[in-house]
């Protein structure tokens, strides 16, 4: 097993979940759409060559996010990433993937 963690803004949340979930990401046992998410708040400034989803100018921007925390099939693991990266709304989503045991 996988597990994945991303950040997102409040406002993709649903969409960007609802692509995982379709990939085959959040299923535990005889449960689907399983995940765990708390709110937050990410900030970053945009470089030279940037082009964010929000906000423009060299300045640090806050944006209310999600972090979201769900398992996956190893064997899933290109699917899984691919729909993160289409369906999330920034240039570079900051994600991790961990190795867990179960």
């Amino acid at each position: 097993m996988k597990k994945l963690e991303f950040y997102v803004p409040k406002a993709h949340l649903e969409s960007v979940l609802e692509a995982l979930f379709h990939a085959g990401a959040g299923r535990i046992g005889n449960y689907d759409s399983c995940c765990w998410y708390t709110s937050g708040m990410g900030q970053f400034r945009p470089l030279e060559g940037a082009d964010p989803y929000v906000h423009s100018g060299e300045q640090v921007h806050r944006e209310e996010e999600y972090k979201v925390e769900l398992v996956f099939q190893a064997s899933l693991q290109t699917e899984v990433i691919s729909a993160l990266k289409r369906a999330h709304p920034y240039e570079t989503p900051a994600y991790q993937v961990l190795s867990i045991e179960t």
